[in-house]
């Protein structure tokens, strides 16, 4: 039997990442920012976002999913009419891109406050904040913790509900300290912030009504890593912020990139809904 424990966690290792690989949808690609790339610093760590747009406009903090970077919203970032209406910040979560990669930050409270810099760049209309994935969860918490700052959400394909996130068995095979060494570093991090994220989001439950901000949630029928029911969970959990559930029959997880037409309208009435809401 020893002689074959070699192949077998090769296998297994191999495994893991054919799965993790597929779950994640487009691999990373090395950025290539056609606009302003910067950095700041929070808590000790250095964060990395890219910019597109004039400053005059309405902020736009768009967060993307898990594993994944800035260039989740390359083309975002790139759409005409979103460079009209909004200044839109793209930046890679903690341990992703530019942001320390390879060293995760599982908390979301955590993750919220060293996003919270970008939200401070807002003038006195605030933001609008956008997250795909596991960033709907980050952006989810941004909102919880930070209601001054924030006048929209949008929620692509969000985790949010703290039932529905069960841990898959290609989660668990990942966090052997033997296929770990196997995995793809991006895959690697991913992990490790998606094993603790059910107990993440139990601890958002009681935190839900501080949320006021107009909310619209985009969620495919067909998404096979995020259950469509968390769009049901966001209905009853926004008791006090007005809330619109689109559900899009045709689409999956990756709505964010296979229908951008109806993510750029939720932007943009967002946009504009803070761009008409009175200033203090």
């Amino acid at each position: 039997m020893t002689r074959w424990k070699g192949p077998i966690l090769l296998a297994a290792g191999g495994l893991a990442c054919l799965a993790l690989w597929l779950a994640s949808g487009a691999p990373n690609e090395d950025p290539m920012p056609r606009s302003e790339s910067r950095t700041y610093q929070a808590e000790g760590r250095r964060m990395h976002y890219v910019s597109a747009g004039d400053r005059s406009h309405p902020l736009v903090l768009l967060v993307h999913g898990s594993p994944g970077d800035w260039t989740a919203f390359e083309e975002y970032l790139d759409h005409v009419e979103l460079l009209q209406e909004a200044w839109m910040l793209a930046v890679d979560r903690p341990g992703f891109g530019s942001s320390g990669f390879g060293r995760p930050e599982p908390s979301l409270e955590v993750q919220a406050r060293l996003l919270r810099p970008l939200l401070e760049k807002a003038d006195a209309r605030g933001a609008v904040l956008v997250g795909h994935s596991l960033g709907g969860s980050v952006i989810a918490r941004m909102a919880m913790d930070f209601p001054a700052r924030v006048v929209g959400l949008l929620l692509v394909a969000p985790a949010i509900d703290p039932q529905l996130e069960k841990l898959r068995w290609y989660n668990r095979l990942a966090s052997l300290s033997a296929v770990r060494l196997l995995l793809p570093r991006a895959l690697d991090t991913s992990n490790l912030e998606i094993l603790p994220l059910r107990s993440e989001l139990e601890k958002m439950l009681p935190l839900w009504p501080r949320v006021e901000a107009p909310t619209i949630v985009i969620h495919g029928s067909k998404d096979r890593l995020v259950p469509a029911a968390n769009a049901d969970f966001a209905g009853r959990a926004l008791v006090n912020a007005p809330v619109d559930v689109r559900r899009v029959h045709d689409a999956g997880h990756f709505i964010l990139w296979e229908r951008p037409d109806l993510v750029v309208q939720a932007i943009l009435e967002l946009v504009r809904g803070a761009g008409d809401a009175p200033t203090p």
